[in-house]
């Protein structure tokens, strides 16, 4: 294909960058073929709504790339003297997108317009024009001052890069001055991370209507189901009673969907699976909720969710609730508040705090005993605790028992035998498929166990085997010490009235992976 002549008559249309962005620009499409590029519904709400700086979360394949690529090589070819700056999650990404989205657009300029600005210096990553003006892509920019700067995929690099996502703050971000344009554009990674920090302070402002200054973050939301090609002919899909709980669930947000909308989503997610929610959202919230990359929950907790137990889940009465723990010395000590019963795990609570000897937790599980009106059974230790001090010169549990002795409402502790990661990863797996939580006591529990993932290793690019140690760690610990600790609980028969405890003991992992093998259940 050619490039087609600029005509005489639309000299003056070189003035404005709308009409600039949709009739001087080639790319390639997804099936490689070249074609003119014309604002997409999505591209276009951005670039009309677009403030100084810019957070974009979003869903899959809306063009958002390729569109904030060609918005600053437009920038620069128009402008002279200025400075823009893309910075990608990986080296292979950022050549990429200088090779696609930058280097290819501009070469199918016409003829005329590259000899009055060409090309002065150009790698595999930077391109220099002469009017003066520099556009480069990398993993991590600083020095200088830029007018423009993309940051793509900052989720991503949050959640595998905590120390590059650290530089990217101190170090690019602070080359953008008052005034001057930034677009921060990601799908969501879980709810830790500076990105997702930013998200929320934005979205707080924006629910707010509050005015925002040149230096505010101003937050964008594009969802799946406004993207017209996300539907598909319904006929002969089945859309089953998970999803039709889903579809009741965000209409009762406002959010109406057609039957092929409907359609579409299903077939998807059984591809995508836990993934769905992330790469495909439909509302924020939904976004950071959904499972992250490298989780080793992920595919639990989405099942959890689904089946619709994460909810008002208060302790029942005259049962008793036992409590597992993860003492930490410098780091955080948790605890998990559970009942065992006939119908399964209740997880009613969770508590972490830091910098605190054993008294102070010991208040606290009084405090809790006191708001519920519960009993405690056994507060179930790992093994280090006979092993650790605070510096009294008393191991914790000694602390522990001392402090509750005679006391029969605040139970006693015990110790969890010694255990491996993996056999306590695969015994939370297996007690997962049965937990019903508390959604609102156990609120930073859940954000634990949805974000608990494996260390990545980024010079060979792949998860390790390993957990990554980060502020999920000790609440994971936790409930592994609740997984192992729960085949040794005594179950209960809730009852309205208070009834002794059966002669019975909580299956064990092996016995829940048999039955739910043999009832054809995939929950774990």
């Amino acid at each position: 294909m050619e490039n087609a002549p600029v005509p005489s008559d639309v000299a003056s249309c070189f003035t404005d960058p709308r009409w600039r962005l949709n009739n001087l620009y080639y790319i390639t499409d997804k099936t490689g073929t070249k074609v003119q590029f014309n604002m997409n519904w999505a591209q276009e709400t951005l670039f009309d709504e677009l403030h100084y700086l810019n957070l974009i979360l979003k869903a899959r394949q809306l063009g958002f790339t390729t569109f904030l690529q060609l918005y600053m090589l437009d920038s620069c070819v128009f402008h002279k003297d200025t400075r823009a700056g893309v910075i990608a999650h990986t080296k292979v990404d950022a050549e990429a997108i200088f090779r696609d989205k930058i280097k290819y657009p501009y070469d199918q300029l016409p003829e005329g317009l590259k000899a009055t600005v060409p090309i002065q210096r150009d790698n595999t990553t930077t391109l220099e024009l002469s009017n003066n003006s520099v556009i480069r892509v990398g993993t991590s920019l600083r020095g200088g001052t830029l007018q423009y700067l993309h940051i793509s995929e900052f989720g991503k690099i949050c959640a595998k890069y905590p120390e590059k996502a650290r530089e990217i703050i101190t170090g690019a971000l602070n080359t953008i001055q008052a005034g001057q344009v930034a677009f921060i554009e990601s799908t969501a990674e879980g709810q830790e991370g500076r990105y997702y920090d930013l998200c929320q302070e934005a979205q707080a402002k924006a629910n707010m209507s509050a005015p925002l200054s040149s230096l505010d973050w101003k937050f964008h939301f594009y969802p799946w189901w406004e993207e017209p090609a996300y539907e598909i002919d319904p006929t002969n899909v089945v859309i089953n009673d998970e999803y039709r709980k889903y579809f009741k669930k965000i209409s009762a947000q406002g959010i109406s969907l057609t039957d092929g909308q409907k359609a579409w989503y299903a077939k998807k997610a059984e591809v995508q699976q836990e993934d769905m929610k992330r790469e495909y959202p439909s509302t924020p919230e939904e976004a950071f909720e959904a499972s992250v990359e490298g989780a080793y929950y992920a595919k639990q907790m989405a099942r959890a969710e689904a089946e619709g137990r994460i909810k008002v889940l208060p302790p029942i009465k005259h049962v008793p609730v036992h409590t597992a723990w993860d003492i930490g010395v410098s780091d955080y000590t948790t605890i998990w508040f559970f009942q065992a019963t006939t119908n399964g795990p209740r997880i009613v609570g969770y508590y972490h705090d830091t910098d605190y000897g054993m008294p102070f937790y010991i208040t606290k599980l009084g405090e809790y005993q006191e708001r519920l009106g519960c009993r405690y059974g056994k507060h179930w230790f790992p093994h280090d605790i006979k092993v650790r001090e605070w510096g009294t010169g008393r191991t914790r549990i000694e602390q522990f028992n001392e402090a509750v002795s005679g006391d029969e409402v605040m139970g006693r502790a015990v110790l969890v035998p010694q255990h491996s990661v993996a056999d306590g990863i695969n015994a939370v797996r297996a007690l997962l498929a049965d937990c019903e939580f508390d959604q609102a006591e156990c609120a930073d529990g859940l954000k634990v166990l949805r974000n608990y993932k494996k260390d990545w290793d980024e010079h060979r690019s792949v998860w390790r085997d390993t957990p990554r140690h980060d502020w999920a760690s000790h609440g994971a610990d936790g409930f592994r010490t609740l997984a192992m600790c729960y085949r040794d609980v005594p179950i209960v028969q809730p009852k309205e009235e208070e009834k002794p405890p059966v002669s019975q003991t909580a299956m064990t992992i092996q016995q829940m992976i048999a039955r739910n093998s043999r009832s054809g259940k995939r929950r774990y």
